[in-house]
This record gives C-alpha cells, structure tokens and sequence, in this order.
C-alpha cells in the first residue's frame, strides 16, 4: 500500500515537467521551420537579386537612350531653326531679285548693275537652296533616328515589363512554397508525435514493473544502478534484460513508421557530481557518461536496431536533474535517458 500511494505521488509530481518539455519540443519544431523556411526565402531572394540587376541595368540603358533621344531633339531643333533662318533669307533675295527686275524691265536703271545683282543674287539664292537642302537630309537623318531610338526604348520597356511580372511571379511562389512547407513540416511533426506516443506507450508496459525506470517528459531514464555496476560502463545481466526489451520495441517500431520520417532513438549519459580518480579506466565523467551511452548504442545495434537510427551522447556531472549534493540527489543524476526525436 505504501508503495502504491509512493507511485501515486510521483506520478502526480511529474505533470509539469512533461508539460515543459513538451513546450520544449514544440518551440524546437517551430524553430526548425522558421529555419527551413528563411532558408527557402533566402534562396528564393539570391533569385530575385539576380533580376533586380538586370532591372537596373535595364533602367540604365533607358536612361542612356532618354539622354540621346534629348541631344538628337536639340540638333533637330537647331537645323530647324537654322532651315527657318535661310528660307526667310531666301524669301527676302526674291524680293529683292522681284524689285531689281522689276526696275530692269522700267527701263530706271543700268541695265549691266542691274544684271550684276541678278546675277549675285541668284548665286547667293542656289547656295542658300543647297544649304537648305543639306539641313532638310540631316533633318531626315535625324528622323529615322529618333525612330529607332523610340523602337529601342519600347523594347527596353517591354523587357522592363516581363521582368516585372516574373517578379511578381516568383513572390506568389515563395509564399506557396512557405505555407506548402509549413503544412509539410507539420504533418511530419504530428506523425513523429504519433509513432513517439506509441513508442512510449510500448515502453511504459514492458517496464511499467520497475520502480527505478522513469517516465520525465518525453524521455524514459533508467538509474544507472539499473544497467551498470558503479564506475562501470559494461551492461550487468539486469541491464541486458532491459536492453533487449527496449530493442524489441525499437524494431517493431521501426517497421511501422514511414520512410519519409527521419526519426532517431538518442541515449544520453549522465553522472553525478563525484569526480573521477583519474587513475582508472575513465578519466574523468565526460568519459564515462559518454562509455556508458555507447554501450547502450552498441548492444542496441547488436540486437538488430538500425545503427543510422542511433545516437549517443554524453554529458557528465552537468545536466543534473535533481539539485543538490545529498546520496539521493546524486543517485537521481546518474542516468540514461531514452529519447525518441528527429534528427
């Protein structure tokens, strides 16, 4: 009865710090795809970038064209003004030529002089056609190429226009690839939720008999007296039983969960606070914590459990999980712990 209403307590101690870990492990998850999802972004931004130069190389040569485009409507506007002034000057040679010969034929005047200024005027009046005719040739010049310069800049322009819509294209596929990730990632993550409750769930009715195997969160600890004899990290006929069990799940297990679920069996070491002699087989108890969890990994491996599905690691003194330096404190802290996560 004692012993019952002991269980009955830890049990009912125990409820918060799973509800921690499992907030734990959901900020883990969130985290992770925040990541993959920055790290689709920036990809998909390194692309962007990319049309962005072009763009601004683009609206560059647009400027340059615009420049040129400027400078051939100043010429054309000075050959234009130029075209004005000589007809005006040729307008009034006429006049002048209608007037002189206007005299010539009255009789009121020296026939040669007169002849004489006819004569230099219509000289002046052919060079002033011709310079005329010169001005109206760059005029036409200048013409066909302002018109292949509006031909250009539309070009420009279209080319500006198709980058833009695929600009606009790749924002609309960076935010489906996120919201399609998102939903990935988490059906993922409520899968693995899945296999690690029946996993645990499995655990819980092998082991439920053993008072020095505990549930804490999402992890199973065994008390290394359980497995391993003191300053030790070779198993104990005990720890070989429960082993064999726990690699008997494992197997079952890793029948029925999908392919596609990269999930990993983690073995955490952890001692007390003692330290080592240093003259022994470890040193000191990064060594043996970090001894005792790869045995655990090796056995496993041993008994059929897929080593890519195994890990281990080690922690020493400084993962306690009981404070204080009392015998039951430092008996607490030297564990191995079982956890079934991603890797």
């Amino acid at each position: 009865m004692a012993l019952g209403r002991n269980r009955r307590r830890e049990r009912g101690g125990d409820y918060w710090p799973g509800f921690v870990d499992a907030l734990s492990t959901l900020l883990i998850a969130i985290m992770f795809l925040l990541t993959v999802f920055v790290v689709a972004q920036f990809v998909l931004s390194r692309e962007i970038s990319g049309k962005d130069e072009v763009l601004s190389r683009l609206n560059n040569q647009i400027a340059e064209l615009t420049q040129l485009l400027a400078l051939e409507k100043s010429g054309k506007q000075d050959l234009e003004d130029t075209l004005a002034n000589l007809q005006s000057s040729l307008s009034t040679s006429e006049s002048e030529r209608s007037r002189l010969q206007a005299l010539l034929d009255a009789g009121s005047g020296s026939s040669a002089e007169a002849q004489g200024k006819i004569n230099e005027l219509s000289g002046k009046l052919n060079d002033e056609k011709q310079v005329s005719a010169r001005a109206m040739s760059q005029i036409e010049l200048l013409n066909q190429q302002i018109a292949a310069l509006r031909a250009q800049i539309a070009a420009v322009e279209q080319a500006l226009q198709v980058s833009e819509a695929k600009d606009k294209d790749s924002q609309v596929k960076i935010a489906d690839l996120g919201k399609r990730l998102n939903v990935a990632l988490a059906q993922k993550v409520q899968e693995l939720n899945r296999y690690r409750s029946d996993f645990f769930g499995r655990l819980r009715e092998i082991l439920s008999d053993r008072q020095n195997i505990r549930i804490v969160g999402d992890r199973f600890v065994f008390q290394s007296e359980v497995l391993f004899s003191s300053g030790s990290a070779d198993l104990n006929p005990q720890g070989l039983d429960e082993m064999a069990k726990l690699a008997t799940a494992l197997i079952d297990l890793s029948k029925e969960i999908p392919s596609d679920i990269n999930w990993v069996l983690r073995v955490d070491g952890h001692t007390d606070n003692v330290q080592m002699s240093g003259s022994g087989r470890y040193p000191d108890n990064w060594a043996l914590s970090s001894a005792r969890a790869i045995s655990v990994v090796k056995f496993l491996i041993s008994k059929g459990v897929p080593a890519d599905r195994l890990a281990a690691a080690g922690f020493g003194e400084f993962q306690p999980i009981a404070p204080g330096d009392t015998p039951e404190a430092r008996a607490q802290n030297r564990r191995i712990e079982l956890k079934l996560t991603e890797r």
